[in-house]
């Protein structure tokens, strides 16, 4: 396959691209930074990776790339777990989402042949918090802020359904590997003053990233997946028992609590990803025949922080 892929040098994006890669694919990889991606893609290590210099949320002439492509796989969006959420700040999240979704859906719509798939990441939040529901594919949005985040950014891609192309929207729940969400809580570990955040009862709904690239990569490759997929774990757990296995894991202590105060003082509104919370299980993810690798959090940590 050729599959075009923004968000390419982030997280899981440059994760997927090296799957993609190895399994024989050709990628072209949008970016903001060239000069990054090449250092992320080096060009003798990757040579069925092509870079091309985009702005996200303008039209241009990047967008006649896709034309070329058999599969679209959007990851782009600002991390939403770093620094305050000034007025400013929850700008940024909305529009890395909503006007990125909205170029690459008019380059679809343009692209002459079009590509036959667009997987769309988008997020769990969509659901709102709890700590009593359980919420699967068929539930309702939230409405908090991060629910209207990704009503706004599946809307957008949505669109991309009226010309016939295919579209997978897999709601990503935390991602474990090293970097992300796990890289900021090892830290208190490694100094032997780990912990449960806030009251340790809020749900974790999580996937490793292996899990979800293989996740991704289904959803490209198998046609008869459409619509909204969980990437979470069958198994989310609750924060206590995050910190009790990541304890056991790393032989520290995981008995010193880090209360919300101290978290609110680092994310401001971004806190509630951490302090609240929703259990959100996968079930049209498991009907598609998805394997997980890493069903169970101690394996996952296992491969992640040995």
């Amino acid at each position: 396959m050729k599959v075009v892929v923004s968000g390419a040098t982030g997280f899981v994006g440059s994760r997927l691209v090296k799957q993609l890669h190895k399994d024989g694919n050709r990628v072209l990889v949008l970016t903001r930074n060239i000069a990054h991606a090449q250092k992320v893609f080096p060009s003798q290590a990757f040579p069925n990776v092509e870079i091309i210099a985009y702005t996200p949320t303008v039209s241009g002439s990047w967008q006649e790339a896709i034309a070329t492509c058999d599969g679209v796989v959007n990851l782009t969006g600002e991390p939403i777990g770093e620094g305050r959420w000034t007025p400013q700040r929850k700008q940024e999240i909305l529009n890395s989402r909503q006007l990125t979704t909205q170029k690459i859906v008019e380059a679809i719509t343009k692209a002459n042949p079009k590509p036959s798939v667009l997987v769309n990441a988008s997020a769990i939040g969509y659901y709102g918090t709890s700590e009593t529901a359980t919420f699967d594919e068929t539930s309702p949005s939230g409405n908090d802020f991060l629910a209207q985040v990704c009503q706004a950014w599946e809307a957008e891609a949505t669109k991309v359904t009226e010309s016939g192309v295919r579209l997978v929207i897999l709601r990503f729940g935390i991602v474990l590997g090293l970097g992300g969400a796990l890289g900021k809580m090892i830290t208190p570990f490694k100094l032997f003053a780990g912990g449960p955040i806030g009251s340790g009862k809020q749900w974790f709904s999580w996937i490793h990233i292996d899990d979800l690239v293989k996740l991704i990569i289904q959803a490209l490759t198998k046609s008869e997946m459409s619509g909204v997929y969980n990437a979470t774990t069958p198994h989310p757990i609750r924060m206590s028992e995050l910190s009790t296995t990541m304890g056991k894991v790393m032989h520290r202590p995981s008995w010193l609590p880090v209360p919300n105060f101290a978290i609110e003082a680092i994310l401001g509104d971004g806190a509630i990803v951490v302090l609240e919370g929703q259990k959100v299980l996968p079930k049209r993810t498991l009907e598609s025949g998805f394997n997980f690798q890493y069903p169970n959090l101690q394996p996952a940590l296992e491969t992640i922080l040995h």
